[in-house]
């Protein structure tokens, strides 16, 4: 409860409720990114040699690609 009363004294959050939200947000999207690198490896693993080839030349294309965008001008 402490946790969530200094959220509210901080000003992160404007309530109790909103900051119990915030929380279960960031629990969610942790999770998220723990099943998702999960599948990520799975799939990886039971990918055959040709395939993983063609992966890594989309890779290295779509590397090549975003290196020539100036994300902080972009956003």
């Amino acid at each position: 409860m402490r946790f969530l009363e200094e959220k509210v004294a901080s000003g992160q959050a404007e309530s109790i409720a909103e900051a119990v939200d915030m929380a279960i947000q960031k629990v969610r999207r942790l999770e998220n990114r723990q099943k998702l690198a999960l599948a990520t490896a799975r799939y990886f693993e039971q990918m055959d040699t040709h395939s993983a080839a063609e992966e890594s030349d989309i890779a290295r294309d779509f590397g090549s690609a975003a290196s020539a965008i100036d994300f902080d001008h972009e956003l």
